[in-house]
């Protein structure tokens, strides 16, 4: 076997997924493997885009499904690959849906995939990753699970409560963490806040004793990105405007996508348990810094319940 490491991205055949694929597999120092749903868009995506056929392979991945998480493990076990990163990226936002879309095992969509689909993947790839020489664990955030920010204070604002809605099992009639009523920004929203709970758990968990690097970061705002798709027309044509004139906060998939692998690759970026951030206004030097996370998801409590709920839902004990 080569001597290259190798990185799981989750959701990389569009947006940040891709480009930090490109930016790694091009360094010739990583093989990228490509989790994705759609096979066929991911092979085409990655032959547009450049990435050395040397560099990558792509296996299929749906995180709605727990038990297609898992059957992804077993087929990237298969491959004989040792794991140096797993990129926790793919994310699914519906913000007009009226009614509240289920994964394959009941679970509200966006919290079932950009939370519960990652938890089991993550679980399950921990002693793959442990095997590596310095390990990384990486999520994707965003500013909207702040509402402490600018881009997180409009509402609907991300509120877990007292997570009676996982703890009712997670499946009809309840929608929502919190156990209140299904909004769909809200729940993509939520599913964002607990994505850096889980980071920082696994952080108290494991770091020490396991070796990894657990963090996340906010790339900045690509207003550009597929996750928009089911936003209004009109939305999707004003935002990346808005974004680059007016709040200057606006950030090319191809920037983000290298934030994304330098966090991933970079020595710089080896402390663990941080959310690492570019600021929402970009600032001229382009650095990162470590930002402060909300309130709600630097609740070492809650992060707790809600590991122990979130394992109970995927079916690990």
């Amino acid at each position: 076997m080569e001597s290259k490491s190798t990185v799981i991205i989750t959701g990389s055949s569009s947006g940040i997924g891709l480009q930090a694929a490109k930016v790694l597999a091009q360094t010739g120092q990583w093989f990228v493997m490509m989790a994705c749903r759609d096979l066929a868009k991911a092979q085409q995506a990655a032959q547009t885009v450049g990435i050395p056929q040397d560099s990558y392979a792509i296996l299929q991945l749906d995180l709605a499904t727990l038990a297609g998480v898992r059957q992804f493990v077993q087929d990237f076990r298969k491959s004989g690959r040792t794991l140096d990163a797993l990129v926790c990226n793919a994310a699914i936002y519906t913000p007009t849906a009226q009614e509240p879309r289920r994964t394959v095992d009941g679970f509200e969509l966006s919290v079932g995939t950009n939370h519960l689909g990652h938890f089991l993947l993550s679980q399950l790839l921990l002693a793959d990753l442990q095997q590596a020489a310095a390990p990384r664990l990486v999520f994707i955030g965003t500013v909207t699970h702040n509402p402490k920010e600018l881009g997180g204070s409009i509402p609907p604002r991300p509120h877990l409560g007292d997570l009676s809605g996982l703890e009712a099992g997670f499946k009809a009639p309840h929608t929502m963490i919190d156990g209140k009523a299904y909004n769909p920004v809200k729940a993509y929203k939520d599913s964002k806040v607990c994505n850096l709970l889980t980071m920082r758990e696994f952080h108290r968990r494991y770091h020490a004793s396991h070796g990894i690097t657990f963090n996340a970061l906010y790339p900045g705002c690509v207003a550009t990105s597929g996750l928009f798709r089911e936003s209004p027309r009109l939305f999707r044509q004003l935002f990346p405007v808005f974004q680059r004139y007016i709040t200057k906060g606006f950030v090319s998939e191809a920037a983000a996508g290298q934030r994304v692998a330098a966090v991933v690759a970079d020595a710089a970026y080896n402390q663990s348990g941080v959310y690492w951030s570019w600021g929402n206004r970009q600032k001229k030097d382009g650095k990162s810094f470590i930002k402060e996370v909300s309130s709600e998801a630097s609740d070492d409590d809650k992060a707790k319940r809600l590991w122990e709920l979130s394992a109970g839902l995927v079916g690990l004990s």
